[in-house]
């Protein structure tokens, strides 16, 4: 199971993300996965709902690559961290094109059944991503710093 779960997994990534075989989403999601992301809106279940995951981003950022850094396996269970770089070319959840460039970090745990991945719980910097797309500007000073008490 260990060596399966992280070629399911890196194929998800490697053929499905960068290389936008996103007909391969059903041979590689079940029918009852659930992505689990505080940063992006739930579009449905399953692998119809993963590929709108999939297209959202990558409108948004045409050139978008996904980089993967470090891959941990127990049991049923695959810990990926990656690196996601593009250029922010479309529309992104009412945010206007900006073309600027992002590389964000991010952690995903996905749990694998019957060959497929069945549930995925990701951790992304969101906020990091809105900086550096001018959306949100960063607090240079924090609050009380620099006051003579």
């Amino acid at each position: 199971m260990p060596s399966e779960g992280v070629e399911v997994a890196r194929r998800l990534i490697e053929e499905v993300w960068n290389n936008r075989k996103v007909d391969l989403v059903n041979e590689l999601v079940a029918p009852s996965h659930k992505n689990i992301d505080a940063n992006s809106p739930d579009l449905g279940n399953g692998p119809e709902g993963y590929k709108r995951l999939v297209a959202l981003y990558t409108t948004a950022f045409p050139d978008l690559k996904l980089k993967l850094n470090d891959t941990i396996c127990e049991g049923d269970k695959i810990v990926m961290a990656w690196t996601v770089t593009g250029t922010h070319k479309g529309e992104l959840r009412g945010i206007a094109p900006t073309n600027k460039k992002i590389s964000v970090e991010g952690i995903t745990i996905s749990r694998h059944a019957n060959g497929k991945i069945a549930e995925s719980r990701v951790n992304w910097d969101a906020l990091g991503m809105m900086q550096q797309l001018g959306v949100v500007t960063a607090n240079v000073q924090a609050k009380g710093a620099g006051s003579s008490r």
